[in-house]
C-alpha cells in the first residue's frame, strides 16, 4: 500500500520569518500535528509541537530559529516505510514530495487510519512499552518539562501519594499552560510569568480520569479510541486493578509495529539517525545482535535504538544520550547511557542492555527452577 490516498494538500503553513508567538496561537487554535514552514512558497522545514516546550524561547523570535528538516516522502512511497521514518525522525508529520514539488502532508494519524483494519491481529501485549516515566502529584511543571526532553516522551503518568494512577499531563497539556499564560503578561511581566508557570503543580494540569487499556485489548480497538478521542496514547494497566501503572501504549509505538519485519537478520529502528557519525546502522545491528547471542533462548523481535542529543559540548562533540530497547519473546530488555557522540552513548547503553539480557536470562532460569521443583513437589 502506498501512501498516495493517505497523504493530504491541506496543511497549516508559516513563513520562516513568522514571529513565534503567532506560531504558537496556531498551535493552540488548530493544533496541527506540526506546522509547514515556507521560505518564498517553498518548503524548508518544520515545527512540531515537541519543539514549543521551550518556555525560554521569545515570542518575536522568527519561526525559522525552531524549525527543523524532516525526513521528506513521495506520494508513491510505501506505508511501511512511510511509518519508518516517521519513527526515525521523531516527528508526526512529514512532508509529501511529487515531482520535486511540495504537495502535501501524511501525518501519523492518517496512516493508523488507514491500517486499522489489519491491527486486529495484535493485542497491546505484543507492542506496549512497560518502562514507563511518571511523576507525583506535586512534581511542578518545570521537572515534568524537564523529564519529556530527557526521555524524548511526550506524556507523564500522575501517581498520587498511594502510587495510584490519578492523571495524565502531556507535552500539549503543558504548551496550552505556556501560551495561555504568555498571552496574559504583558512584557515587563514576562520573566517573572514563567516562573510562576514552572512553579505551578501537576496536579493542577493534568486530565484525569486516564484512558487505560489492558494487555489483552487488541491494537486496533485500542488504536481506534485514541484516533477518536484524539489521544496519543494509553496507560496499560493490569486487568484486576486499573488504577496500577503497567505500561503505556502510543501511537509511536503502532507505527513501530508496522515496520516489523522477519528479516534473517534482526531489524533495528533509530530514532534521530542524523546524530550517527562514526557508527552506522550496520555497526549498531551487529554489536546487539552480539548481545542478544549471549542468550540463545531469546528471539529478538524488533530493537529500537533512540539517540537524544545534549546542549553540552566536549571539543565540539555533543553529549548525546542513547537508549536501546529490545522486545523479545522472553519480555522487553532495556539500557540507556551517555556520552560525548553517538558511538560513545550507544557503547554506555549497549553495557547496561547486556547487563539486563543477562539479568533477564537468569530470572528465566529460575523462574525454569521453580517451575521444576513445584512438579517434583507435586509428584510426591
Amino acid at each position: 500500500m502506498d501512501i498516495s490516498d493517505i497523504a493530504t494538500s491541506e496543511y497549516v503553513a508559516v513563513d520562516v520569518d513568522e514571529r513565534l508567538g503567532k506560531v504558537r496561537s496556531l498551535f493552540e487554535r488548530d493544533n496541527p500535528k506540526g506546522l509547514i514552514v515556507t521560505d518564498d512558497d517553498e518548503y524548508a522545514g518544520i515545527i512540531t509541537q515537541k519543539q514549543l516546550v521551550r518556555s525560554h524561547v521569545e515570542d518575536n523570535t522568527k519561526a525559522s530559529a525552531m524549525m527543523q528538516s524532516a525526513p521528506r516522502v513521495e506520494r508513491t512511497d510505501d506505508v511501511r516505510e512511510v511509518a519508518r521514518v516517521l519513527v526515525e525522525g521523531g516527528t508526526k508529520v512529514a512532508p509529501v514530495f511529487e515531482a520535486g514539488r511540495l504537495w502535501g502532508i501524511v501525518t501519523e494519524d492518517a496512516i493508523l487510519r488507514a491500517v486499522l483494519e489489519n491491527l486486529d491481529a495484535l493485542t497491546v501485549a505484543d507492542i506496549y512499552t512497560d518502562d514507563v516515566v511518571t511523576v507525583r502529584e506535586d512534581t511542578n511543571v518545570g521537572q515534568a518539562i524537564n523529564l519529556l526532553r530527557e526521555h524524548g516522551i511526550s506524556r507523564l503518568p500522575v501517581l498520587d501519594d498511594d502510587g495510584q494512577l490519578s492523571g495524565m499531563v502531556t507535552r500539549h497539556d503543558i504548551v496550552d499552560i505556556v501560551v495561555r499564560d504568555m498571552d496574559k503578561a504583558t512584557r515587563g511581566e514576562r520573566a517573572g510569568d514563567i516562573e510562576r508557570v514552572l512553579d505551578l503543580p501537576v496536579y493542577d494540569e493534568m486530565s484525569s480520569p486516564v484512558a487505560t487499556t489492558t494487555l489483552d485489548e487488541s491494537v486496533r480497538d485500542a488504536v481506534e479510541r485514541m484516533l477518536d478521542n484524539d489521544y496519543a496514547g494509553l496507560v496499560v494497566t493490569p486487568e484486576e486493578d486499573d488504577g496500577a501503572v503497567a505500561g503505556i501504549i502510543t501511537k509511536t509505538d503502532v507505527l513501530r509495529a508496522l515496520t516489523f519485519t522477519e528479516e534473517e537478520h534482526m531489524d533495528v529502528q533509530i530514532t534521530n539517525i542524523k546524530l550517527l557519525d562514526t557508527i552506522s546502522r550496520e555497526d549498531i545491528r551487529q554489536r546487539i545482535e552480539r548481545v542478544a547471542d549471549k542468550y540463545k533462548k531469546m528471539q529478538v523481535q524488533h530493537c529500537h535504538v533512540r539517540f537524544h542529543e545534549h546542549k553540552e559540548k566536549l571539543r565540539g562533540t555533543p553529549l548525546i544520550r542513547c537508549q536501546i530497547r529490545l522486545r523479545t519473546n522472553k519480555g522487553q530488555a532495556a539500557g540507556s547511557g551517555e556520552g560525548y557522540g553517538a558511538d560513545s552513548a550507544f557503547g554506555v547503553a549497549l553495557d547496561k542492555l547486556e547487563r539486563n539480557v543477562l539479568e533477564l536470562k537468569d530470572v528465566q532460569a529460575d523462574e525454569e527452577y521453580r517451575g521444576q521443583l513445584l512438579r517434583k513437589l507435586g509428584e510426591l
